[in-house]
């Protein structure tokens, strides 16, 4: 997704204009109080988690995951190599929710206390920044392996960390430079080395990492890059560098969407139950990028470019923000009535909480389980006997 592009001499030209400094934060968000409540006894069981259980956040990825560009001021291009890694949707903990939407945010509503989330701006490797965000900008997923092997050591070797006993969500979003590359490389990022990438990494953190939930942004369609840059020279010269498979119009939109495409659906192969064979481990498949065809629009029905970086590809702090209300939306749900469409135009909906009668951290629980969990609990509420059974989760 990000090349080296700081020499090229498109960095001097006109930039397109987008508003600066836009954010989005939800004031006052909570939930009812039973909700944002931590377990009485800390689960075993990742199918009795609690939202606030979770102590640890990690995250592996490309430069989305890394915030190259999110804090960047309209009309600097070169701010876009800046790893801005306390903005990104699923990782970063600069400012609070009311300011700045994040997975972070959102769950440190529930554990102020959470810990390993990114802030402020710097490299992978400075700790005083990056902590558990390992995502390294054009890494693709053939890279995920070593990123989980760092997060690894980083979970084992810190102090402050009860590496046997808290819980901890590892998030990741990968696949852009992938289908960046598919178009020269057809082979060599094939969907069947996609799948094969990802689950070699989800194996290695299930193999090492006890106490574990595994959240798999699921891959979105890249041939919208298209739809983003027609018209706008500088984007469009610039994307030649960052994406060239976007550029190269002898592969028609439709061959890159129907590979972006089959990228989500090999995704959904690692949901067959392989990562749930024991008590305290999953991977949970969040699709809600799945079904979007159309970028971000303003009212006169062009792309809203506020939306993005000025690069016109990565997400501005805006863009983040919108996608992690998307992120915990999709959360929330379970598992086969998760959304797979997000409108990411329209914010007029609210942050969800999660549902009453049901608060643990919905994993991979087959929907049957989840049902028949669902109904007892209605049960015991009409019979006071087995109430405390099925509420105390």
């Amino acid at each position: 997704m990000l090349k080296t592009f700081a020499s090229t001499p498109i960095l001097l030209l006109a930039l397109v204009a987008a508003e600066d400094g836009k954010d989005y934060g939800i004031p006052n968000w909570s939930c009812d109080a039973e909700v944002m409540k931590k377990s009485k006894t800390k689960p075993i069981n990742v199918h009795s988690l609690r939202f606030a259980d979770i102590d640890i956040i990690g995250a592996l990825g490309d430069s989305l995951t890394a915030g190259n560009g999110a804090g960047a001021a309209v009309n600097d291009a070169v701010a876009v190599l800046i790893q801005y890694r306390g903005l990104p949707f699923g990782i970063g903990g600069d400012k609070s929710l009311d300011e700045h939407v994040t997975l972070t945010n959102i769950l440190k509503k529930f554990n102020p206390n959470l810990f390993g989330y990114s802030t402020g701006t710097g490299s992978a490797n400075v700790w005083q920044t990056a902590h558990l965000n390992t995502a390294i900008p054009g890494a693709a997923t053939v890279d995920l392996y070593g990123q989980a092997g760092d997060l690894i050591r980083r979970m084992k070797e810190h102090p402050e960390i009860d590496f046997q006993n808290q819980w901890k969500l590892i998030h990741i979003f990968i696949g852009a430079n992938d289908i960046c590359d598919w178009c020269d490389y057809p082979d060599m990022v094939s969907d069947q080395h996609f799948r094969d990438n990802l689950n070699k990494a989800v194996q290695l953190l299930k193999d090492n990492l006890p106490k574990t939930i595994v959240v798999l942004v699921g891959m979105f369609d890249l041939s919208l890059l298209r739809k983003i840059d027609k018209d706008k020279y500088f984007c469009d010269k610039l994307h030649a560098v960052e994406c060239p498979c976007e550029q190269e119009f002898d592969f028609p939109t439709e061959d890159i969407s129907a590979q972006c495409k089959r990228y989500m659906s090999v995704e959904q192969e690692l949901m067959d139950g392989r990562f749930d064979t024991t008590d305290d481990f999953t991977l949970v498949i969040q699709p809600f990028f799945e079904e979007i065809t159309e970028p971000p629009m303003t009212p006169d029905g062009e792309p809203d470019l506020t939306f993005f970086a000025p690069d016109c590809f990565h997400f501005s702090a805006y863009g983040h923000a919108v996608v992690a209300k998307a992120l915990w939306n999709n959360i929330v749900q379970p598992v086969g009535m998760k959304d797979r469409y997000a409108n990411l135009t329209d914010l007029s909906g609210a942050l969800a909480c999660p549902d009453k009668k049901l608060i643990v951290f919905l994993d991979n629980e087959p929907l049957e389980a989840y049902l028949m969990k669902k109904k007892r609990h209605t049960t015991a509420i009409r019979d006071p006997t087995t109430a405390k059974e099925t509420r105390d989760f």
